[in-house]
């Protein structure tokens, strides 16, 4: 079983900047990002994520959590609006789609999903960004994992934190 987030942050903790996270991610972190979803059972994200990133295409059945009644990608014919809490969200999938499930939701559902043990592992990337919005501690959502490893490539840090 394994459940694994992902997040983008800048140096000051910023998660979107101009309301995206394409503006704080560095080259070398989207390709990994983009590497990484191959393979898995199901995607999961948030209404607002679903609303600001691009999600048309996804290489897995994509999950929206949100309160709204409307897909807000009715174009991507693999995605599905499920109104539920991240947690039941979770569990929900890992029934429907398998184990392999990967959260790509924005910092507060991450943080939630942390703070609630649905995280098994946490794919973070720092990249050199600054003063962007959605703020996060990053090294205090860091610190709630038991092994913490951290890797450079070029201008990117990446850390991969496991329970």
């Amino acid at each position: 079983m394994s459940t694994v987030a992902t997040l983008v942050v800048g140096q000051d903790g910023s998660t979107t900047k101009n309301a995206s996270s394409a503006n704080i991610t560095s080259k070398t972190d989207r390709a990994i990002f983009l590497n990484r979803r191959r393979g898995v059972d199901v995607i999961i994200i948030g209404g607002n994520t679903a609303r600001s990133e691009p999600y048309k295409r996804t290489p897995a059945p994509l999950i929206v959590c949100s309160r709204g009644s409307i897909n807000p990608v009715p174009e991507n014919p693999i995605a599905q609006l499920w109104n539920c809490s991240p947690g039941e969200a979770v569990n929900k999938a890992r029934e429907l789609f398998g184990e392999n499930i990967l959260i790509e939701g924005g910092a507060a559902m991450i943080v939630d999903l942390v703070n609630s043990g649905k995280i098994d592992q946490l794919e973070l990337s720092l990249t050199q960004v600054t003063g962007g919005e959605n703020i996060v501690d990053w090294k205090l959502l860091l610190s709630k994992f038991k092994n913490v490893e951290m890797k450079q490539i070029d201008d990117t840090q990446f850390y991969s934190a496991i329970n």
